[in-house]
C-alpha cells in the first residue's frame, strides 16, 4: 500500500470525518427528526399513508441506504484526490504475502 505523508494523512481523515459526521446528522434528522415533529407532519401523505408513519416505516430505511451509496461514491472521490488507488495497491501487492 502506498505511503502518504502525515500532514496529508490528517487531512485526508478530516475530510473523510467531515462527511461522516454529515450523514449521521442527515440520518438521524430523518429517523428521529420525523418523530419529534409528527403531529405537524402528519397533514402530508405518501400513497395514502401520512409522512411520519411512512417515514418510519420505509422512508428512514430508503435514506439509509442511498446514504450508505453516496458515502462509498464521495469516499472513492476522496481516495483519488489523495493518490489512494485500490487498483494500482492490488497490483503492487499481487503475489505478496506478509508475515505477522
Amino acid at each position: 500500500m502506498k505511503k502518504i505523508d502525515r500532514a496529508k494523512a490528517d487531512q485526508y481523515f478530516k475530510e473523510k470525518n467531515r462527511y461522516m459526521a454529515l450523514y449521521l446528522v442527515i440520518w438521524l434528522l430523518s429517523s428521529f427528526g420525523v418523530v419529534l415533529f409528527a403531529e405537524s407532519l402528519s397533514t402530508f401523505t405518501i400513497n395514502g399513508f401520512p409522512f411520519h408513519y411512512f417515514m418510519g416505516a420505509q422512508g428512514s430505511i430508503v435514506i439509509f441506504i442511498v446514504l450508505l451509496y453516496v458515502n462509498a461514491k464521495v469516499s472513492d472521490g476522496i481516495d483519488k484526490r489523495y493518490g489512494l488507488d485500490e487498483s494500482r495497491n492490488e497490483q503492487i501487492s499481487y503475489g505478496k504475502t506478509l508475515d505477522h
